[in-house]
């Protein structure tokens, strides 16, 4: 009886799961450098870094994202149990969805220890478990910088401040960023004086102030006359359907529009239209006070100009207990519909005090901001701003494989002088070995062979230089006459090849 024979197993796929993406040479550099200058003066103003673990417990990540089509909410979980059949809520671990929830695990973890107020600033990878799309991916970076401990308002401030110089440090200009402002309580203050909040009564209409709120943040998308039907009866979009709304009076509505168009020329006008906004209210009159103060704080410092207060911030209110700020970029871009609009918004933060309370049981002030990193270089890319690709290294041809150790000398020689530079190390001839080093983008390639050494001697083949000449050469004269291929003595090496990286500067 013939064996059976076995089958093979297929071949995995070489692709990116979906929503995810690689990071190729330049532009992990280009983000390290924008993250260098960011992070300078974050540590500048006397913040100190910290790094936490990739996973969480489900438990201290709190409260997952609002995509509820999604598994485990919008976060990738897992138990951490040999059996999963057996697993406890309390057993579950996560990746973190942002670099706060483990800010405030490590707050109430080492409380004792850590100085208060806590300053801190934070970079690394999150990720979510959202349906991807153009732009959207699973895994993205943050940057952030927080405050924990300080109910000082000079402290929302400070953020503002220390992120209009962060942006300045990485070559936007003070005329192409807003930082815009808005406050909480504020916005509370105007739901008391509409009749919509009940300090002693806060969970009653819930659910309408929920709807107001996100009617309000699609504004820009649909404007007034489609975010006040989403206050009132509800609105019917182009395709028919039909989108309850919270069922305000019409007095109402007004007062919540007029709270979104209070904006005015100064900030002193600004927060007097808002003080008759929210009438009699306590907490509304604490919100405007709040928002005097960081105004006269930052313009006292020649911050006015790049931070305005601008009540038709809205995203995160729900979040946020204070102040919340966003950081607007806005310069114009040609969108992928070839239209003319402002670049946006490429950072987010705000005062949160109750997110430590879930661990301590006692309320803990906070507040910080987030840098959307990708958004960022993106737009730094838009601008012409953005790092210039780096240039590859030296790469030393090895012309006689028997004196693998006489190149490996030479390139201990230029690392030792900052020059970042490597022998080949693949398999082929001149030829082949010249293409390695077009492919690595390097400026320059040495060449030694055995005529070469036993007259001390090296060439230096400028390959950017070469590249721009050939285009331009003609005659075999020209040719033989071109700089772009010298010869010095070896003793020479690494002062000519600093003269040819310099040139190249230029």
């Amino acid at each position: 009886m013939a064996k059976e024979k076995k089958k093979k197993a297929p071949r995995p796929r070489a692709e990116t799961p979906r929503g995810f993406r690689d990071y190729m040479g330049a532009e992990v550099t280009q983000r390290r450098a924008m993250l260098e200058r960011i992070c300078a003066i974050y540590h500048a103003y006397g913040f100190d870094p910290l790094e936490t673990s990739a996973v969480e417990t489900v438990a201290a990540l709190g409260s997952f994202l609002p995509d509820v089509d999604r598994p485990n909410a919008g976060v990738f979980a897992w138990p951490d149990v040999e059996d999963p059949a057996e697993a406890r809520k309390e057993d579950w671990v996560a990746l973190r969805y942002d670099l706060t929830a483990p800010l405030a695990r490590v707050v109430a973890q080492h409380r004792e220890s850590l100085p208060s107020p806590y300053r801190r600033y934070a970079v690394g990878p999150v990720w979510r478990n959202e349906k991807p799309g153009p732009g959207r991916y699973r895994q993205f970076y943050q940057c952030d910088a927080d405050t924990v401990g300080s109910a000082n308002v000079a402290a929302d401030a400070e953020i503002c401040m220390m992120l209009a110089d962060a942006f300045e440090a990485i070559g936007i200009g003070r005329e192409d960023v807003a930082i815009r402002i808005n406050n909480r309580k504020v916005l509370n203050g105007v739901m008391e004086a509409a009749r919509l909040l009940d300090p002693a009564e806060p969970e009653a209409q819930a659910a309408a102030r929920g709807v107001a709120l996100r009617a309000i943040d699609k504004l820009d998308r649909l404007g007034e006359d489609g975010v006040r039907a989403l206050m009132g009866p509800g609105r019917r979009d182009e395709s028919g359907a039909f989108t309850p709304g919270a069922g305000l009076a019409e007095g109402q509505i007004d007062l919540l529009m007029g709270f979104v168009a209070a904006r005015r020329e100064t900030a002193a006008a600004t927060c007097a239209r808002l003080a008759e906004l929210v009438g009699s209210s306590a907490t509304g009159a604490d919100g405007v006070a709040e928002l005097e103060t960081m105004a006269e704080l930052m313009a006292a410092q020649g911050y006015g100009t790049r931070a305005v207060i601008d009540p038709s911030v809205v995203r995160g209110l729900g979040y946020y207990t204070g102040p919340v700020f966003e950081a607007e970029l806005t310069f114009e871009i040609t969108d992928e519909e070839g239209n003319r609009r402002q670049f946006g918004s490429v950072a987010g933060g705000g005062r949160y005090d109750d997110l430590v309370k879930r661990f301590t049981g006692q309320a803990v002030p906070a507040t910080g901001i987030s840098v959307g990193v990708d958004r960022l270089l993106a737009a730094l890319a838009a601008i012409g701003r953005g790092e210039a690709e780096a240039a590859g290294p030296v790469v030393i041809l090895a012309m006689d494989r028997e004196r693998m150790a006489d190149y490996q000398t030479m390139c201990a020689e230029l690392r030792s002088a900052g020059i970042r530079a490597e022998v080949f190390l693949g398999g082929g001839n001149m030829a082949k070995q010249l293409k390695y080093a077009d492919r690595r983008a390097a400026p320059i390639a040495v060449i030694e062979g055995g005529d070469e050494k036993a007259a001390g001697q090296v060439q230096l083949k400028d390959l950017a230089l070469g590249a721009r000449l050939a285009a331009e050469i003609e005659t075999r004269a020209e040719w033989v006459s071109q700089p772009a291929q010298i010869t010095v003595a070896r003793a020479d090496l690494v002062a000519e090849i600093r003269k040819m990286l310099a040139r190249g500067k230029d």
